[in-house]
């Protein structure tokens, strides 16, 4: 029996668009190269690109890209996916670059909150520029040769190392955030606090911890204990903290992530204290274990998505000799169940 033939499905070209249009090749490249205000009517780039859209004409990024010397390839550097915040900040990163017809390749680092390793040894020549989180700077000594334009992301603005040397940095209220939740627990009458700080050696949670002792008033008492970034680490640091002081116990604990804050939720409840009753918890991030945990955390809330936007953005006004967005994205502090009135 013979097989029938499938018709084949002729691909249309830059040639077919103009003959559609009625116009040369010349001006459906300057037309869908977005080129052609000044040199072409907008009566016939409406034209040229109604034609491409009837015949699903995409253009050749592969041969464009080779043309302009570019790959239109962003890499984003983060410490890891299995934070939520980190796989929102890529999602918000890939939607901007997405738009402007480029791609996003995601570097993890192996080793999870700490250092990132060099991941440019054979990418480098791939990429048109890095996109990074503090929390993996040491990634990016090798950038030094790259000659790559850097973006970097909840990092010291002032930082003039020059091997972490950024083109522009895209940052968090963070202080404000920080302002916002020693206001709220002051406002209810909490004097003595426990501050769980992250171990984790950056920028970032540098601002948290200063901010805080700034933003308490005299009269108030702040001891600080640190923990790595997990749930085991948050609940043993706290455990250690309140059985082995002989100081007044506090009626807040202040932690630096939402992560840090479920595990000091268990180490309360190991311990036979009521949240929010007997000691308020706050975390910061808002993550979606803010509201599986119980009580529901008071957090402050990070808009990670706009985060990568933000640092998409800034890198390709940099790549177009604009300037980039400066200014601070604003945080929000989500008040829930798990902070009240102190005892």
């Amino acid at each position: 029996m013979t097989t029938p033939a499938h018709p084949t499905r002729t691909v249309p070209t830059s040639r077919d668009v103009a003959r559609a249009a009625g116009v040369s090749q010349a001006t459906v490249s300057l037309v869908l190269g977005d080129k052609w205000q000044g040199r072409v009517s907008p009566r016939t780039a409406a034209l040229v690109r109604d034609a491409a859209d009837d015949l699903g004409y995409r253009p050749n990024q592969a041969a464009r890209s080779l043309r302009l010397g570019r790959t239109r390839t962003a890499l984003l550097v983060v410490p890891a996916l299995t934070n939520e915040f980190f796989a929102r900040v890529y999602t918000g990163a890939a939607a901007t670059a997405a738009e402007q017809g480029f791609g996003v390749v995601l570097y993890p680092s192996p080793d999870g909150t700490g250092p990132a390793r060099d991941p440019f040894a054979s990418a480098r020549t791939a990429l048109d520029g890095v996109i990074a989180s503090s929390m993996a700077t040491h990634a990016l000594g090798a950038l030094r040769t790259a000659g790559l334009p850097l973006v970097m992301l909840d990092s010291d603005p002032t930082d003039t190392d020059r091997t972490n040397a950024a083109a522009a940095h895209v940052n968090l209220a963070i202080a404000d955030g920080i302002h916002q939740v020693a206001r709220h627990l002051l406002d209810h009458g909490h004097r003595r606090f426990l501050h769980l700080a992250s171990a984790v050696d950056t920028w970032t949670f540098h601002v948290r911890a200063r901010t805080l002792t700034a933003a308490l008033p005299p009269g108030t008492t702040l001891r600080t204990v640190h923990s790595a970034l997990d749930v085991h680490s948050a609940r043993a640091a706290v455990e250690t903290a309140l059985t082995t002081t002989d100081t007044d116990r506090p009626t807040a604990v202040v932690c630096d992530d939402d992560i840090l804050a479920a595990g000091a939720c268990k180490a309360l409840r190991r311990l036979g204290l009521r949240i929010p009753d007997d000691i308020s918890v706050t975390g910061f991030d808002d993550l979606a274990l803010a509201t599986a945990v119980e009580p529901e955390l008071t957090t402050v809330r990070l808009p990670a998505e706009q985060v990568g936007q933000r640092g998409m953005a800034a890198l390709l006004a940099v790549l177009e000799g604009r300037t980039p967005d400066s200014t601070e994205l604003p945080v929000e502090l989500v008040a829930r169940g798990s902070t009240a009135p102190a005892p």
